[in-house]
């Protein structure tokens, strides 16, 4: 018979390595539109986010993290499956927008993500994970819902891509009450810390995918007049409202981060900080992206390279970067390890566990974009239909319309200045193959030419009306 000062005494070595081997928590934080240098610790020196700059200083910064795609619900799709928006045939933003007069048609792409594709909230729930989708969802409509993909809570997911305001009422579907003044930043935030402390006894997947920095660029007007204060000649990010909206987000990341040392959870807790595609410039400078070329819709860096940073204590070095090139296609096997359960098969991601560990062992050929779709968030610059690899430092983009290809060195001409089409001629055709072979390994669909429908004078003229409406709304899109 042992006594009861022994018996506390086992129960709490028990308890203790219960703790040590309880499945972590995960925190996915997914910003819209955030471009490459929209963070201190990615390059800003005008945005002011402490919190994000902590995570990276107790996790490891990704240099070289791609987005899926260049606009939001195929990154969306390929995040939550593993797989390439072309194998998903998910490959434009929900819905799209066809313009008259263009050289090609899109294919029959779907505009939602299919109900029988594995979610990253399915593939952890054999593992007793709870998990909540607050935030951005866009794809698809109601059926298609994050409660009809696994997710076990969902609030302000909708078909929407962007909501009518920042400022309740918000007009989203599934958020019906609010008071005057409140933030939507701040209201999402608020209900995933609700949802960390109702779930802390058990493992949890929150994914928190803000509706910011997306239009309408609305902010505090205290925040947004602190930073006009702020800004000095020659600096890239001059829009005082955006900054702040900026900084709403960072102080989302630092409630959040607040509540799982609260709560005791930070040591068991992995936390991932990325965005969606690269940051908008539209014709208010709303952000830059410099050195990166141009922005969101197009291949460029300045379209595709995201800010990325992962905190895992205990398994990350405080502090680490990695310049390693990853994609949104990367996280769902990668929790998947994490925690111990199967990933599901025909997936296209590749586990950054061994990156993360600092070990030996990450293998990748190259990583593949694919937009049979023109994209008139420009004015008058539209992007054609395109698709892109990189291998190495390598990086081809290929102009579906004309077959034109472009090379870069992207680790020697980040900016992608210089086009080496001409001078190495036999490594734009090794990647011109790979990329060809690719498409057809994953049954990418092509746009369709139309050459009697072909009217530029037609789609200029749309654009012009479209772009005079949005100017008299105050939108960039």
């Amino acid at each position: 018979m042992i006594s009861r000062r022994q018996f506390l005494s086992a129960l709490g070595a028990v308890s203790s390595a219960a703790a040590q081997t309880r499945r972590p928590n995960i925190v996915f934080i997914l910003i819209d539109d955030m471009g490459w240098t929209d963070v201190g610790c990615f390059g800003s020196t005008l945005y002011q986010t402490p919190n994000i700059d902590r995570l990276a200083k107790e996790g490891m910064k990704f240099t070289s993290a791609y987005a899926a795609c260049a606009v939001c619900s195929p990154t969306r799709a390929a995040v939550m499956t593993g797989k390439y928006p072309a194998r998903l045939h998910l490959t434009d933003w929900i819905p799209g927008r066809i313009p008259p007069g263009l050289k090609m048609k899109p294919p029959a792409w779907k505009p939602q993500l299919a109900l029988e594709e594995t979610t990253i909230a399915e593939a952890l729930k054999p593992a007793g994970y709870v998990s909540a989708s607050i935030g951005k969802w866009h794809l698809g409509g109601e059926s298609h819902y994050p409660e009809k993909q696994g997710f076990d809570v969902n609030f302000g997911g909708c078909h929407m891509g962007a909501p009518p305001a920042f400022f309740y009422p918000y007009d989203i579907p599934n958020i019906k009450d609010g008071k005057p003044g409140e933030y939507l930043t701040d209201r999402l935030t608020g209900e995933a810390l609700k949802f960390i402390e109702r779930s802390r006894s058990q493992p949890f997947f929150l994914y928190l995918p803000h509706y910011g920095v997306h239009t309408p660029i609305e902010a505090k007007a205290d925040v947004a007049e602190r930073y006009r204060k702020r800004i000095k000649p020659g600096q890239a990010h001059t829009h005082p409202e955006y900054a702040a909206m900026v900084e709403s987000i960072d102080d989302s990341v630092g409630r959040i981060m607040k509540k799982l040392d609260e709560l005791k959870l930070t040591q068991n807790t992995i936390v991932i900080f990325t965005s969606d595609n690269g940051g908008v410039v539209g014709r208010r400078h709303i952000t830059s992206n410099e050195p990166l070329r141009e922005e969101k819709s197009t291949l460029y860096e300045g379209g595709i390279r995201v800010p990325m940073i992962v905190r895992w204590p205990g398994v990350v070095t405080p502090g680490s970067v990695c310049d390693t090139a990853v994609s949104s296609v990367d996280y769902l096997p990668t929790l998947a390890e994490a925690v111990g359960v199967a990933a599901p098969a025909g997936i296209d991601g590749v586990s950054l566990m061994p990156l993360l560990k600092q070990q030996t062992g990450f293998q990748r050929d190259a990583i593949y974009w694919h937009y049979p779709h023109y994209n008139f968030h420009q004015p008058l610059i539209p992007m054609r239909p395109a698709g892109a690899i990189r291998r190495g430092d390598f990086k081809l983009i290929e102009f579906y319309e004309d077959g034109a290809l472009e090379l870069y060195n992207v680790r020697e001409d980040i900016g992608e200045r210089r086009n080496l089409v001409l001078n190495q001629p036999e490594k734009a055709k090794e990647l011109h193959a790979a990329m060809a072979a690719w498409r057809k390994s994953v049954g990418a669909q092509m746009p369709i030419p139309t050459p009697e429908n072909y009217n530029p004078a037609a789609t200029e003229e749309w654009m012009r009306e479209r772009f005079r409406r949005q100017s008299e709304r105050g939108g960039d899109r």
